[in-house]
């Protein structure tokens, strides 16, 4: 298993639907392929930021964005999306990465 770090800024006035969509776009997730363990939650820095477990590359293609709505929810709040950080699986999902512990 891996996990991939997302990070966006949103919008301002534009978190509850960003939150929104989110939880839209993981319940379908879950309803499709089962949970992997996912977390959203907004960092010190203002910026919001999921986690995301995946058991290989394949499931992760198989079963991203299933709710197109949600995904547009989502899509129509973010400011600026920050390039996915894919990380061997941690314990913690909400604890930041050691920099060696990040796969280029």
């Amino acid at each position: 298993m891996f996990a991939v770090i997302y990070r966006w800024r949103l919008h301002e006035g534009k978190e509850q639907q960003f939150v929104q969509g989110w939880h839209r776009v993981t319940a379908a997730i879950h309803a499709r392929c089962g949970s992997y363990g996912s977390r959203l939650h907004r960092a010190d820095d203002g910026t919001w930021v999921a986690y995301a477990r995946w058991p290989d590359a394949e499931a992760r293609e198989r079963c991203a964005m299933p709710d197109p709505e949600g995904a547009a929810m989502m899509s129509g709040a973010i400011e600026e999306r920050f390039p996915e950080t894919r990380l061997e699986i941690v314990d913690d999902m909400l604890a930041e990465p050691e920099p060696s512990a990040i796969n280029d």
